[in-house]
């Protein structure tokens, strides 16, 4: 039996943080956009809201995805640092 890499159960942890964010920047912008159709249904204005829902969105999403990153990076300078 080959000896078990430990590191093996962190990697997979790293892996799962990347794809959760992934999945968070697209999920948001899926959302503002679904939230502009309806406006746009509701209104009749299409494709007004639908375009400035997806733009917010993706704005918001890569504010939330930026924050996170750099809260796990300070979090490691002050790992680093102990």
């Amino acid at each position: 039996m080959a000896p078990k890499d430990e590191n093996v159960g962190r990697e997979m942890g790293e892996g799962y943080k990347y794809v959760s964010l992934g999945l968070t920047f697209a999920s948001g912008i899926i959302l503002f956009m679904v939230l502009g159709l309806g406006l746009d249904r509701l209104l009749n204005l299409m494709p007004l809201f639908t375009i400035s829902g997806t733009l917010v969105g993706t704005v918001l999403s890569f504010l939330v995805v930026y924050r996170k990153l750099q809260e796990e990076e300070r979090r490691r300078r002050e790992q680093k640092g102990r």
